[in-house]
Parts: C-alpha cells; sequence; structure tokens
C-alpha cells in the first residue's frame, strides 16, 4: 500500500518552498491545483479540507540559503539523532530550530545526493492529518532520482527509519514505513529519468488531471515526464522547480 501521507515515523504531512517571482508562482499553482467540478485544493493553496499541506513563500534574505527546490517534512522520532545521522552519512544541514532550552524541533537537511528534507517531531493523535485521505489534498507520492541508489537509501534508511524495498523496476526501491506501507521511490536517473535531478518530487492529486496539464503550458511550465494516459506527470513551474501532478483515483 503507498500513502506517505500519514502520522507516525516515516510519514510526511507537508512540504514548503520559497521561491522567486513569488505572486507569480501562487497563481501558476492556484491555476493548476484546483482544476475539475471537486478540486482537492483551494487557490489559497489549502487543501479542499482547509489543512495546509503545502507551503509556498517569498524568497527573502532569510531563505537565500534554501534550495530551489520543494522540501517534504519527514516525522522521526528524534529530530538531533537523526540531523546527526544526516551529518555523518555525507549530509549538510541548512537550518536547526530550537527550543529555548536547546531541544531540537524542527530541522532543514541536504542528503549527499542535493535533495533538500525537512525533519520534524511524530506528529500527535490530535493533528488534522488525514490517515484515509480519499478525496482530499494531499502529498500522495514521493520519487527521488539519484545516480547512487545504494548509498541513497542507506541513507534515508538510517536518518528517516524507513525500509528498502526493491520495487522491481529498473532496480529501484521503495521506502517503506513501519507496517508495510511504501512511502517513497527512490530511482537511478537513467532511462525515463534522465535529465531529471537529485530532489524530492511530490505527486499531487487532481480532480481534472487533462485540464491540469493545459494550465501547466498555459501558465509557463513544462511537461518533462508522463501524459494524460499515464495519470501521472512530472512538471517544471515557470522558475524551474520541478514537481508531479497525479491524476485523482
Amino acid at each position: 500500500m503507498r500513502n506517505p501521507f500519514a502520522r507516525g515515523v516515516g510519514g510526511v504531512l507537508s512540504a514548503d518552498i520559497a521561491v522567486p517571482e513569488h505572486e507569480h508562482e501562487v497563481r501558476f499553482y492556484s491555476q493548476i491545483l484546483t482544476t475539475g467540478s471537486a478540486p482537492l485544493w483551494r487557490a489559497d493553496l489549502m487543501n479542499n479540507r482547509g489543512t495546509p499541506v503545502i507551503g509556498l513563500g517569498a524568497r527573502s534574505l532569510e531563505y537565500e540559503a534554501l534550495p530551489l527546490q520543494w522540501m517534504p517534512h519527514f516525522q522521526v522520532s528524534d529530530v538531533d539523532v537523526s540531523a546527526a545521522r544526516a551529518l555523518e552519512l555525507g549530509g549538510s544541514e541548512l537550518m536547526h530550530g530550537r527550543s529555548d532550552d536547546g531541544q531540537s524541533q524542527w530541522a532543514v537537511l541536504v542528503d549527499s545526493m542535493g535533495a533538500a528534507f525537512g525533519l520534524i517531531p511524530v506528529v500527535g493523535a490530535k493533528s488534522e492529518v488525514v490517515d484515509d485521505p480519499g478525496n482530499v489534498g494531499r502529498i500522495s507520492w514521493l520519487t527521488l532520482v539519484v545516480s547512487d541508489v545504494s548509498s541513497t537509501c542507506e541513507f534515508y534508511e538510517q536518518v528517516i527509519g524507513w525500509s528498502a524495498v526493491s520495487a522491481d523496476v529498473d532496480g529501484g526501491f521503495e521506502m517503506w514505513r513501519a507496517g508495510g506501507v511504501s512511502a517513497a521511490e527512490i530511482c537511478h536517473a537513467r532511462g525515463d529519468n534522465t535529465g531529471i535531478p537529485s530532489v524530492w518530487i511530490l505527486s499531487l492529486p487532481v480532480d481534472d488531471f487533462q485540464e491540469s496539464l493545459r494550465l501547466v503550458r498555459e501558465g509557463g511550465g513544462k511537461i518533462i515526464k508522463g501524459s494524460t494516459d499515464t495519470g501521472h506527470a512530472v512538471i517544471r513551474d515557470p522558475v524551474g522547480v520541478y514537481i508531479a501532478l497525479q491524476a485523482n483515483k
């Protein structure tokens, strides 16, 4: 079963990015995500239940060090321990939020392949997370394309707590959370994936996939991989950021 959008170690609840041309980017995403008769997203980029899942911020001096890529936030049992392990395995730390007494609250890191991600503590049961998302705007899948699949899988096994399981597709792996739930895939940078950068590519479901792809082109974006036939497409937005759209199932 595939479901990265859930509570618990290895689950991903949100993602954000700081972009130039902020107003243009907000307009682009609000158009491509709000298609169909029952849109899964609102014009303010919250999902159709009013939950903030993706955050699109302006690129200010405070965020200059952050790479221009969507950064998923992974839940871990101990942010400090996971951040330290990431550094030991060749990653780097961009930001680290701590409480007044020095306790880790969140961190933003980059893995050895250059993919950025956030670490957050496991979210409690009283949060607004939807465990059975159905027709809800959410992060439905995560893909990372890299030149070294083996070492990247090991990195995320040790930092996030995932388990790598062969996907039997071009030598790639699915990364499983506890209970055999698949949260992401790590793929080789070859074949259809040639030219896709080593960044975490979020898949966001939309209600009218064909219309969303039309609006991608109209809004200055580009379809990199996929089509209406496959129901999934990797796109590049007007400022060069990669993300994926998926037909709602």
